[in-house]
């Protein structure tokens, strides 16, 4: 399993079509992460200042149309996803509980 980290907003934005973030245009990819931890990581670093409901989705590597690259330096790779994501393949959304501080704690299930 991959997981993705989105805030609601973005992942809800267009429900009828595959996911595509911003990632994808600017970079080439959409980023994810090999576990929990380091999707919590991911999320404290890159969206503390978002606003509202964090989710992480959580991908069925077979279920992508998209070829799967693991990249990144030689102690820590993550998963690139070389296009958009099907939504058929994301088989769970985690929300991100965030604590006063807005740093990311646990994942929880998204209701």
């Amino acid at each position: 399993m991959l997981l993705h980290v989105v805030p609601l907003d973005e992942w809800s934005a267009d429900p009828e079509l595959p996911y595509a973030p911003p990632s994808l245009a600017s970079e080439g990819f959409v980023h994810c992460s090999p576990d929990e931890p380091a999707a919590l990581t991911v999320a404290d670093a890159h969206y503390r200042d978002v606003h509202g409901p964090l989710l992480v989705l959580v991908l069925d590597e077979a279920g992508l149309s998209a070829e799967v690259r693991w990249e990144g330096s030689e102690d820590r790779l993550f998963p690139h996803v070389y296009g958009p994501i099907e939504r058929a393949a994301v088989t769970a959304v985690l929300e991100v509980r965030r604590d006063s501080d807005g740093r990311a704690r646990e994942l929880t299930p998204w209701i």
